[in-house]
C-alpha cells in the first residue's frame, strides 16, 4: 500500500492507464473531422437508392454509418490500446482488406430478396476503404495501416490536402469548427448530389 494515498501500486498503475489513455485521445489528432466521411456515405447511399428504388433516407443514414464505421478504433483507444499499436486508432479497422471482409459481410447481410448482390457489396466495400483512403490524405497524425495484415505499416498517400481535426470535445475548439468548415466546402459536391431534389419517379 502507498503510505500517502492508501492505493496498492497495482490500483496506482490502473489510475496512470486510464488517465493516459484520456489524454492521449484529448491530444490525438484525428483523420477526417467526419463531414468527409458523412459526405462521402451519403452521397453512396442516394447513389444506391436511386439504382435500387429504396428510401434515399434510409440508404444515406445506412451508407454514412458506414463509411465512419472504421473510427470505431477509437474504443481501444479509450480502453488503453496504443495509438501506434495494431488495433489502434488508423489501424486495422482501416485497412483495405478489412473494408473489403466487413463491406461484403455488411453487403450481404443488408441485401433485400431479389436485389442483384454484387453492387452493393462493390459500393459497400468502396464506401468503407474511401474511410481509409481519405484518413490517408490527412497533413498530421500517424500514417494509416491500408495493408495491414500483410504489413503493419502506416501510409500516407503522396498528395494530402485535408488538415486533420482534434478527437472528442477537440473538435469545438477554434480549430476544430476550423477543419469542419473546410470540410463542409470541399465535401458539398458530394452533400449536393445526396440532398438534391429529384423528381419522382414515373
Amino acid at each position: 500500500m502507498s503510505g500517502d494515498s492508501g492505493l496498492s501500486t497495482r490500483d496506482a498503475e490502473n489510475v496512470a492507464i486510464s488517465a493516459n489513455a484520456h489524454l492521449a485521445l484529448a491530444d490525438l489528432p484525428s483523420c477526417v473531422a467526419s463531414l468527409g466521411h458523412i459526405a462521402v456515405g451519403m452521397a453512396a447511399g442516394r447513389g444506391w437508392s436511386e439504382r435500387a428504388g429504396t428510401s434515399p433516407w434510409r440508404a444515406m443514414v445506412g451508407f454514412a454509418t458506414l463509411s465512419m464505421s472504421p473510427d470505431i478504433d477509437v474504443v481501444g483507444m479509450a480502453l488503453g490500446v496504443p495509438y501506434g499499436a495494431p488495433w489502434g486508432h488508423r489501424g486495422a479497422t482501416h485497412a483495405l482488406l478489412t473494408a473489403i471482409v466487413a463491406g461484403t459481410a455488411v453487403a450481404t447481410l443488408a441485401r433485400r430478396r431479389g436485389e442483384r448482390w454484387l453492387p452493393r457489396v462493390a459500393l459497400a466495400c468502396v464506401t468503407l476503404a474511401s474511410h481509409g483512403l481519405l484518413d490517408a490524405m490527412t497533413d498530421g497524425g500517424m500514417g494509416i495501416a491500408l495493408l495491414w495484415p500483410f504489413t503493419t505499416h502506416r501510409f500516407f498517400l503522396p498528395w494530402r490536402p485535408i488538415p486533420v481535426a482534434p478527437i472528442g470535445m477537440g473538435i469545438l475548439t477554434g480549430s476544430g469548427l476550423t477543419v469542419m468548415a473546410w470540410e463542409a466546402l470541399v465535401f458539398l459536391p458530394f452533400f449536393a448530389y445526396a440532398l438534391w431534389p429529384r423528381a419522382p419517379r414515373s
